[in-house]
């Protein structure tokens, strides 16, 4: 018996597959900013006008809304912690001005949006006369729908 000889040459074998490279990190500075999200605690809110007269409004609502849940003790610091809070929410420029108020832990959280766009980061004057007015932490940030700032006070 004779061999068989093939007519053509072997088939060769493919080439190996690249393995899959994972994808590219996104190349933009801009992150969006997280909405503020509040769970399993009391909170109110309020939406005003942007006008001189919100900052006394707000901080007459945020003290009532503290006297409601049974905090006394630091009325002083949150009317004027909230006042300045959104005064500096209504010197952004924009129409209005929103007012949100959390506890938890005997902690009071206060935040003013300001809803205007276009407006740089606050500088660091800010958070430090924040500070002096007794809140135990602070900060601000901003992004497409305002300027943000918040404090948390000890009640």
């Amino acid at each position: 018996m004779v061999d068989h000889t093939p007519d053509h040459p072997p088939k060769t074998p493919p080439p190996p597959k690249r393995p899959l490279s994972p994808p590219r990190p996104e190349t933009g500075l801009a992150e969006p900013r997280v909405r503020m999200e509040m769970r399993n605690r009391r909170a109110a809110n309020w939406t005003l006008e942007a006008a001189p007269w919100s900052a006394g409004k707000a901080s007459r609502a945020v003290v009532s809304r503290l006297h409601q849940w049974g905090y006394r003790q630091a009325d002083q610091a949150a009317s004027d912690l909230t006042e300045l809070l959104v005064r500096t929410a209504v010197g952004d420029g924009g129409k209005r001005v929103s007012v949100h108020l959390a506890d938890q832990n005997r902690q009071a959280l206060i935040v003013s949006l300001s809803h205007q766009t276009g407006l740089t980061v606050c500088d660091d004057t800010l958070l430090r006369e924040l500070a002096a007015l007794g809140a135990v932490s602070c900060g601000s940030d901003t992004a497409e729908d305002g300027r943000r700032v918040w404090v948390v006070l000890d009640l």
